[in-house]
């Protein structure tokens, strides 16, 4: 669905969907916040217990942060469909 991405966009994608500053998603995830600023800011790759923190904090996330795939029928989704579906819901057009 989405072209691939870097980690530290992934990361920021995640803060912007759920509007969260970086002091948040630290409070969130436990991650410090100088290592959610080196992700984003110089493109440090984390080390697998930061991914895993985020990925328990938002599991929905976890295939596409990991693999650049979604899965919507198994609630593997990416923050541009969680986007889209805040979207139509607050215009009333979601069929839910």
């Amino acid at each position: 669905m989405s072209s691939e991405k870097s980690f530290s966009e992934k990361l920021k994608e995640i803060r912007d969907v759920n509007g969260l500053g970086r002091k948040a998603f630290s409070d969130e995830t436990g991650i410090p916040i100088r290592t959610i600023e080196g992700i984003e800011q110089r493109g440090t790759i984390p080390r697998t217990d930061i991914a895993q923190k985020i990925c328990k904090r938002w599991p929905e996330y976890s295939l596409w942060l990991m693999t650049d795939q979604v899965n919507e029928e198994a609630g593997q989704i990416s923050p541009e469909i969680e986007k889209a579906r805040k979207t139509l819901k607050q215009t009333g057009t979601d069929t839910d």
